[in-house]
């Protein structure tokens, strides 16, 4: 028998998207800063949505590492200190370059439809580095280096992966921001693309210099100029 929903239920689901959606985007592009805090009244005011929605919408950006729910303390958003993103982008250097030694280590190239994967990420990011659309690229930004990753066809260092990037999301957008502010807006996509073409090649060594010269986190300073 299949489950009825009501207009009501898809008009829960679809304010929670919503909210999701808008929050996300003033998250990742810089509107909220770290550790701003996010008053409920306010966004409920701001987003035209009732409690419920909002809450649920707050508790999913939660488990997506974008928010923190603090005891007493309400909802802000999630802020790393200067020594927990080096420590979490140096462990994600370490997984990517491991991740590629066992795509390419026995000399057989990496996998052509993962290959066919990155490219389309790249695609994918320099469509919406040249039309603004800031979320987007956030978002093939990220499935860019998961799927360098999955490269590897390592199920347990994916595991391992994947909390580590969820929680560098918003670092790795303000990093992509910044050099989009300094740079033309295809200089991103153009590095991810080098990165690419250097795992199409085959070459070990050529993809870990490249690897080196990625500069995930070159416009950071500010955050990691203290503590």
């Amino acid at each position: 028998m299949t489950a009825e929903v009501s207009p009501a239920g898809l008009e829960a689901v679809s304010l929670v998207e919503l909210a999701v959606r808008r929050l996300r985007s003033e998250i990742l592009s810089g509107a909220l800063a770290p550790g701003e805090r996010l008053v409920e009244e306010q966004l409920r005011a701001r987003f035209g949505t009732s409690r419920a929605p909002l809450r649920e919408a707050l508790r999913l950006l939660g488990q997506q590492g974008l928010v923190d729910h603090l005891p007493r303390r309400g909802v802000r958003v999630a802020e790393l200190s200067p020594r927990d993103i080096e420590e979490l982008f140096t462990l994600r250097d370490a997984l990517e370059r491991f991740a590629v030694h066992c795509a390419l280590g026995a000399g057989d190239g990496a996998d052509p439809a993962g290959l066919a994967a990155l490219a389309a990420q790249v695609d994918a990011m320099d469509a919406a580095a040249r039309s603004g659309d800031a979320l987007a690229q956030d978002a093939a930004h990220r499935a860019f280096h998961t799927g360098l990753v999955a490269l590897a066809g390592h199920r347990h260092l994916f595991e391992v992966y994947e909390p580590v990037i969820l929680k560098l999301q918003l670092y790795m957008a303000t990093n992509m921001r910044r050099e989009a502010d300094e740079h033309p807006p295809d200089s991103g996509p153009a590095r991810h693309r080098r990165l690419h073409d250097a795992v199409a090649s085959g070459d070990l060594q050529v993809v870990l210099a490249e690897l080196t010269a990625h500069g995930a986190r070159t416009y950071l300073a500010p955050e990691l100029g203290s503590g």
